[in-house]
């Protein structure tokens, strides 16, 4: 028969398994009798090793790192900027054994040319683009996104409609088209009577000239019910949308525009809009040639024999000299080197929170280097007095819409009348301080405004509130 029994273990393992058991239930009964906080931080400090086991890498020592790569000009923006970025580049030296963690820091040891206080001579503008700044080649930090006024950026339209209906514009009207002129409108209020006042002062005085109105509220069906009139009577008129992207291209300005978009430039608290315009304006005449207008702007005799010219809009008393200038008339010829460095120096020195700062007193400031630097060629332009454009100063502007107090006071204006009549070219309403002003009867504007009205019973009417 078979045996049942099974066999047995030796006496010493039975003993050492018996010895295991006691030792097991000996630690858990010591773990178990630890205060609760402690057996915490025992469960926390594990955790923590096996983490850090599990996450660590390991970075071995590197063999001796090659030279750095050169960066040049194409590399960083482009063959455009070739011209501007000096050809050699140097990094500081560095021990023969390094880390895989460190970085190499490259150093311009020439200063780009935008950024010299004396401008020297532009040999191709066309080429030319925005420097490179030297923190752009240093640790990346991470940029700040300002994107709190750019909902204000208009849609871009389709990057060849513009150029096409702006070629068509003015070649189909080559014949008849004597004077180029280029209005901006970007703002969402309406398009109301003292700029249609400019519109009319301008075919008043130019009958056979073409007006480009570049806005986005204008080119649609509302705008064309508000021009309307204007092409009824033949007059060559056209609002179009603006297309940035092909007006500033191969211009410092596409850079800035392009890191305006992506949130790298804040666009400050003056409105987007009308510092887009104070660079639209630059890059329309510089693409274009022609003459630009302020839509506050009221045409008093034919602008065609005027080339290349800018207005002063104060004199210093002592010297004579001008003190500053504004960009609300320019009049350039296509390409000209001094618009380039109107829009070159908006793209460095843009500020969106100080009025002014991208216009009057950029222009102003441009032009004084310019003067200052004589060795400039090209720079073949003309500054106005103050009565070609400004002939009235923003602080006296009110005076333009009062009436007569008595018969004195009403020959005094008749006399002022005549005089701005035949001194000046233009006359700027400076609509951010005459705005709300009422149209007084047989004030100077309500003379201005029955003679340069084209269209009966219009913006002539001395009742109207010019809005």
């Amino acid at each position: 028969m078979f045996d049942d029994e099974s066999p047995k273990l030796p006496n010493p393992l039975i003993v050492f398994i018996y010895q295991l058991q006691y030792l097991k239930r000996s630690i858990l009964s010591v773990l178990l009798s630890l205060p609760t906080s402690l057996l915490a931080l025992l469960l926390l400090l594990l955790l923590a090793y096996n983490g850090f086991y599990v996450f660590c890498i390991y970075l071995p020592l590197s063999k001796p790192s090659p030279d750095p790569a050169i960066l040049s000009a194409g590399n960083l923006a482009g063959d455009s900027v070739s011209n501007l970025v000096p050809a050699h580049v140097s990094s500081s030296s560095s021990s023969s054994k390094i880390s895989s963690s460190v970085m190499y820091v490259v150093k311009e040891e020439n200063a780009p040319m935008f950024l010299k206080t004396h401008l020297p001579p532009l040999h191709n503008p066309r080429n030319s683009m925005v420097p490179i700044s030297k923190f752009s080649l240093q640790r990346p930090r991470r940029i700040k996104k300002h994107k709190r006024k750019l909902k204000s950026l208009p849609p871009e339209p389709k990057l060849s409609l513009f150029s096409t209906r702006m070629r068509d514009f003015f070649a189909g009207n080559s014949s008849s088209c004597k004077v180029r002129f280029f209005m901006t409108w970007i703002s969402s209020k309406t398009f109301g009577n003292r700029e249609l006042l400019a519109v009319e002062s301008l075919f008043k005085s130019h009958p056979n000239a073409c007006l480009a109105i570049v806005s986005n509220s204008l080119d649609s069906k509302k705008g064309s019910q508000i021009l309307r009139p204007f092409s009824e009577m033949d007059f060559r008129v056209m609002a179009i949308s603006p297309d940035f992207d092909y007006l500033f291209k191969n211009t410092p300005a596409e850079a800035w525009y392009y890191e305006l978009r992506t949130g790298k430039v804040n666009p400050g608290g003056v409105s987007l809009g009308q510092n887009l315009s104070n660079l639209l304006r630059l890059a329309l005449l510089y693409k274009f040639g022609g003459i630009y207008l302020d839509t506050d702007v009221i045409v008093l005799k034919s602008l065609s024999k005027l080339r290349n010219v800018i207005g002063a809009q104060a004199i210093d008393a002592q010297t004579g000299n001008w003190s500053r200038l504004n960009n609300a008339v320019l009049v350039f010829d296509k390409n000209h080197p001094l618009i380039f460095k109107f829009i070159q120096e908006f793209a460095l020195t843009f500020d969106g929170n100080k009025w002014g700062h991208n216009g009057p007193y950029l222009v102003s400031r441009v032009v004084s280097r310019v003067r200052e630097n004589p060795k400039n060629p090209g720079f073949n332009f003309t500054v106005l007095t103050p009565s070609a454009f400004y002939p009235f100063n923003w602080s006296r502007i009110r005076s333009l819409f009062r009436g007569p107090k008595d018969e004195l006071h009403s020959k005094w204006l008749l006399a002022k009348l005549r005089h701005i009549c035949s001194q000046s070219f233009a006359l700027h309403l400076w609509n951010s301080q005459s705005r709300r002003l009422n149209v007084e009867k047989g004030s100077i504007i309500d003379h201005l405004m029955s003679e340069f009205s084209i269209f009966p019973n219009s913006s002539a009417s001395s009742s109207v509130k010019i809005e």
